[in-house]
């Protein structure tokens, strides 16, 4: 029972002690893109040592799972494990992590179908608001430029994706603002940040009670926003989106004495406007490596034991 105890120990240390590390250091806003390869890690790594434990457990407690589990590993493999020793609560544990697994799976598969309800709504909307002319084939305008007071851009996502842009926005912006906004825009679409936001949100929303999920959807949010900005920068100068921000948030009260506490576009500006020191490429490499071993060690944790039967 040793090696599921120290999954779950290793599980529960990652996701208690993580979300604090990051909460207490300054580099995130700096290197967002590292920041979400590092919560990515943890998240990783705290939902594999839940899945590895279930496995061991699921094994040691029904003579059914242990065969797919260990397959045609030699006997003294699965010796080594002393699955027999395990008890009665093998059992009871093993139910719980895979109740917590079919959880996940339901929570996933509710936020897939809630997006995609999103998405169809928003693309008849945009269809009520914008129709197609005579002869206008969806699939062939990439941009799609919607009548509407309020300043926004967004990508809409289906079989064939679509950059929204409203004429507010092209009234507020001109020339390079335009670009970094489209720039910006474009930096979700290829990283595909929508995906992230869809798990995280998932997590975070099936299990309410665990910090770290809700501080990894908190912080995506966040993280993806300045990872575009980034991108936007790169092309047309921090400056220049800096003023896109602002052009476009100035009528929403987020400059404002009391803005929303959910409104982050304030913190953005300055970070583009008063950036910090990058990490060099050697240290950006070590962190990247440091937060691979997250969910490495329950790897080697797990397959410590049969590792040395082997040898």
């Amino acid at each position: 029972m040793m090696v599921p105890l120290a999954l779950m120990v290793l599980g529960v240390l990652a996701a208690a002690t993580a979300p604090r590390l990051m909460a207490r250091s300054d580099w995130p806003d700096r290197e967002p893109v590292l920041a979400l390869w590092v919560w990515q890690c943890v998240v990783a790594g705290v939902l594999l040592c839940c899945v590895l434990a279930m496995a061991l457990t699921a094994a040691a407690a029904w003579e059914q799972v242990r065969s797919p589990v260990f397959g045609p590993a030699p006997r003294a493999v699965v010796e080594a494990y002393a699955l027999n020793t395990y008890g009665p609560w093998a059992g009871v544990l093993a139910v719980l992590l895979a109740g917590g697994g079919a959880w996940t799976a339901f929570a996933l598969t509710r936020e897939v179908g809630a997006a995609r309800a999103r998405r169809r709504q928003r693309r008849a909307d945009l269809l009520r608001r914008s129709p197609l002319l005579p002869g206008e084939d969806p699939r062939d305008g990439r941009l799609v430029v919607l009548e509407d007071g309020r300043p926004g851009a967004w990508w809409l996502h289906h079989s064939s994706p679509q950059l929204v842009i409203t004429t507010s926005a092209l009234q507020r912006l001109k020339g390079r603002q335009l670009d970094a906004l489209i720039a910006h825009e474009q930096g979700h679409a290829r990283a595909r940040h929508d995906v992230l936001l869809h798990c995280a949100s998932a997590l975070a929303a099936g299990f309410p009670q665990i910090p770290v999920f809700a501080a990894f959807r908190d912080q995506v949010h966040r993280l993806v926003e300045m990872a575009a900005d980034d991108v936007a920068s790169r092309r047309f100068g921090r400056v220049t989106i800096a003023l896109a921000l602002v052009q476009l948030n100035e009528d929403r009260g987020v400059f404002g004495p009391c803005p929303d506490q959910h409104a982050q576009v304030p913190q953005r500006v300055d970070r583009l406007l008063a950036p910090g020191a990058r990490f060099t490429p050697a240290r950006r490499l070590r962190l990247t490596a440091c937060a691979l071993l997250v969910p490495a060690i329950p790897l080697l944790v797990t397959f410590m034991p049969g590792l040395r039967a082997l040898t």
